[in-house]
C-alpha cells in the first residue's frame, strides 16, 4: 500500500495545476472532453477531441484525475469542425458542437458501449449506432430563458455551466426561430418601460418582476405559446407586450402570466394567468395529438421521439393480444403508441397532475383501451398482479436516476415475456439491465436516439426478453 501511494503520489506530482502541458488526446469522456494521461493518470480537457495533440493549462487537480483548459490545438482532427454558435465557449449547452455530427454519433455509440459492458457486465456488440438527425438544429420545441441584469445590463439567455450567471444571447442554434423574435421583442419591451427583471447579478431581486420567458411551438400545427414567468400579477405595459408580440408572431396562440413569488430555482409557479387566446397550444406525435399547457411536459423534440417512440413499439412486439404495463408512463405519450397495437395499456405515473393530462390526451384521441393510475410503479403494478391482470409486456422510462429497485423486483416477480427499457442515462440504464439479467431476462439489442445533438445527452431504447 505504502509503494502504490508512493507512486500515485509521484504521478501527481507531474501534474501541476496553473501549469501548461503538451498532450496527446486518446480518449473522450462521458461529458464529451478530451483524455489525456500522463502514467495513467486521467486529465480531463473539454473542447479536445481524440487523437489531437493540444496544449492544456491545468486548472484542477485531484487525487485520481485533473481538468486541463484548452489553451492551443497543435495537431488537429479532422472530425473537427467550427461552431456554428457564436456563444459556443461561454454557454456550455452544446458542449460537443466543435464535433462534426457524425463524430457526435460515434461518440454517443461508444459511450453507451462503454457503460453497457463496464457497469453492466454485457457485450457491447449489442448497441447498435445511434439514429440521428437529418437536420441537427433548430430541433427544440420549448426554450426557458432567465432575465436578470448582469453587470448593470439587461441580460436574457442560458445559465453559464455551474452557476446563475446569465449568458446574454440572441439566438441558440438548437432552439426554435421563434423564440430567437420573442426574445427581442421582450427585450426591447423591458428596456422601453424599465420593467426589472427579478434577478440582479445572480441574487433574487424581491423589486423586481420579470424572471424567465418560456417560448413553446407546436411543429406539426404552427401554434405558439409565450410564457412570462412574474413575481407579481400586476405587470405594468403588458397591453403594449401582448400587442406587439400578436403583430409580430406568426401562429401565437398563448400568451400566459405565470406568477412565481417564492425565492426558489424552480421556474414556474403554479398560478397561470390567460393573457391572450388559448389556455394551451397543441402538437402530434405521430398520429396523435396532444395538448400542452405551460405546466404540462411535453417531449422538446417531437421529431426524434416519434423515432424513439415507434422503435419502442417495435420491441413491444405488439400481436394486439397482449396486457402491457406502462410504469412511468407521464402524460401518456408511450401509452397511447403501445394502445395502437396492444389489447389494453395500463399506465402509471406518481404525479398526479401528469395522469390527470393522460387520460385527457387519450380521451381527446378516442383511445378506449388505455387506463391511468396515480401512485408509485413499484406498488401499483404488484396491486395489478393481484387483482389478475397479468402483463405480457412491461415499458419503463425512468427519469435519469433509473428504475427504483422495488420496480425491477416487482418486474421480476411479474415475469412478462418482454420488457421495453426507454433510458436518458446510459449508466444507470447498464446497472438497471444487469438487474434484469440476473433475474432471468436477455438483453437482445440496444438502440441509442440522439434526442440531442451537440449536446453529450443520449437516449436508448432497449429490447429484453425472458429466458
Amino acid at each position: 500500500m505504502i509503494i502504490l501511494y508512493i507512486k500515485l503520489f509521484e504521478v501527481i506530482s507531474l501534474v501541476e495545476k496553473n501549469k501548461e502541458y503538451i498532450l496527446d488526446i486518446v480518449g473522450t469522456g462521458y461529458e464529451g472532453e478530451g483524455i489525456a494521461k500522463i502514467n495513467g493518470y486521467p486529465i480531463f480537457i473539454e473542447g479536445a477531441i481524440e487523437g489531437e495533440k493540444v496544449r492544456a493549462l491545468i486548472v484542477k487537480v485531484k487525487k485520481n484525475f485533473a481538468y486541463g483548459k484548452l489553451i492551443e490545438v497543435i495537431e488537429v482532427s479532422e472530425d473537427r469542425v467550427e461552431p456554428k454558435c457564436q456563444y459556443y465557449k461561454r454557454c456550455g449547452g452544446c458542449s460537443v458542437q466543435h464535433m462534426n455530427y457524425n463524430k457526435q454519433l460515434e461518440y454517443k455509440h461508444e459511450r453507451v458501449k462503454d457503460c453497457i459492458s463496464k457497469i453492466g457486465g454485457l457485450d457491447e456488440n449489442l448497441v447498435k449506432f445511434p439514429l440521428g438527425m437529418a437536420r441537427p438544429e433548430r430541433y427544440r420545441n420549448k426554450v426557458q430563458l432567465p432575465v436578470g441584469i448582469v453587470k448593470g445590463k439587461l441580460s436574457i439567455g442560458f445559465y453559464a455551466p455551474r452557476s446563475h450567471n446569465i449568458i446574454d444571447l440572441d439566438s441558440c442554434l438548437i432552439q426554435d426561430k421563434v423564440a430567437d423574435i420573442v426574445t427581442k421583442i421582450v427585450r426591447e419591451w423591458m428596456e422601453k418601460y424599465n420593467i426589472a427583471p427579478a434577478s440582479i447579478d445572480g441574487i433574487f431581486n424581491k423589486k423586481g418582476l420579470i424572471r424567465h420567458i418560456m417560448i413553446r411551438r407546436g411543429f406539426k400545427t404552427n401554434e405558439v405559446m409565450v410564457v412570462l414567468v412574474s413575481t407579481d400579477e400586476k405587470v405594468p405595459y403588458i397591453t403594449e407586450l401582448i400587442e406587439n408580440l400578436k403583430e409580430n408572431i406568426d401562429g401565437l396562440k398563448s400568451i400566459v402570466l405565470n406568477i412565481n413569488k417564492a425565492e426558489t430555482n424552480v421556474i414556474l409557479g403554479q398560478k397561470c394567468i390567460s393573457l391572450y387566446g388559448e389556455d394551451t397550444i397543441t402538437d402530434y406525435i405521430g398520429e396523435f395529438k396532444f395538448n400542452i399547457s405551460p405546466l404540462s411536459f411535453f417531449q422538446v423534440n417531437p421529431k426524434q421521439t416519434e423515432v424513439l417512440y415507434r422503435k419502442a413499439l417495435e420491441y413491444a412486439g405488439l400481436t394486439g393480444e397482449e396486457t402491457v404495463f406502462d410504469a412511468y408512463c407521464g402524460t401518456g405519450t408511450i401509452t397511447l403508441f403501445l394502445s395502437q397495437k396492444a389489447k389494453k395499456v395500463y399506465g402509471v405515473e406518481i404525479i398526479e397532475e401528469a395522469i390527470h393530462n393522460a387520460r385527457k390526451n387519450a380521451n381527446s384521441n378516442s383511445v378506449d383501451n388505455a387506463e391511468f393510475f396515480v401512485g408509485k410503479s413499484e406498488e401499483v403494478i404488484p396491486n395489478l398482479i393481484n387483482e389478475g391482470i397479468k402483463p405480457e409486456v412491461i415499458v419503463v422510462d425512468p427519469p435519469r436516476k433509473g428504475c427504483d429497485i422495488k420496480l425491477l423486483d416487482a418486474i421480476g416477480e411479474a415475469k412478462p415475456e418482454r420488457i421495453v427499457y426507454v433510458s436518458c442515462d446510459p449508466s444507470t440504464l447498464a446497472r438497471d439491465l444487469k438487474i434484469l439479467t440476473e433475474k432471468g431476462y436477455e438483453v437482445k439489442e440496444v438502440q441509442p436516439v440522439d434526442m440531442f445533438p451537440h449536446t453529450s445527452h443520449v437516449e436508448c431504447v432497449v429490447k429484453i426478453e425472458k429466458k
